[in-house]
């Protein structure tokens, strides 16, 4: 236990997502985007978030990624290059502190079908093996439409 000025002790402190495996990719289930990055800011991790709502294919998506987590302006636009921006980049300007992902409202249409879907995830998925590989946190959150 902690003591204030006063001399008072002080629970210790809640450790965020103590939980949640360090490196993973999974249903966000009872967690809410707001609660993931105050978690990220106490725990000093990136947050990157992604609403997809209203997303209707893979190009829709990946612009929408490319858009809210800030990738380069020499993202391809595919799967291949989204992983690039979530690994070697990030690992090759130094030590990093961790990652917390959340993935709102991914698309369930005809033309972001469960195949499209698990590609997108494997994604998040081998990032977090890569990350894992490097001792880094890197948990992934997500919900569908």
């Amino acid at each position: 236990m902690s003591t204030t000025t006063t001399g008072q002790a002080q629970p210790p402190k809640e450790i965020p997502l103590r939980t949640v495996r360090s490196n993973i990719a999974q249903s966000i289930r009872a967690y809410h985007a707001h609660d993931l990055q105050e978690a990220a800011v106490q725990l000093g991790q990136h947050f990157l978030y992604a609403n997809l709502a209203n997303i209707q294919t893979k190009q829709d998506v990946l612009d929408t990624l490319a858009e809210q987590f800030t990738l380069p302006p020499h993202f391809g636009r595919n799967f291949d290059a989204l992983y690039d921006c979530l690994t070697d980049p990030l690992h090759k300007s130094g030590p990093q502190p961790g990652f917390i992902v959340v993935l709102e409202h991914i698309p369930a249409t005809a033309r972001f079908d469960k195949e499209t879907r698990e590609q997108l995830l494997d994604i998040f998925r081998d990032a977090a093996d890569y990350w894992a590989e490097r001792k880094i946190p890197f948990r992934c959150f997500y919900s569908f439409q």
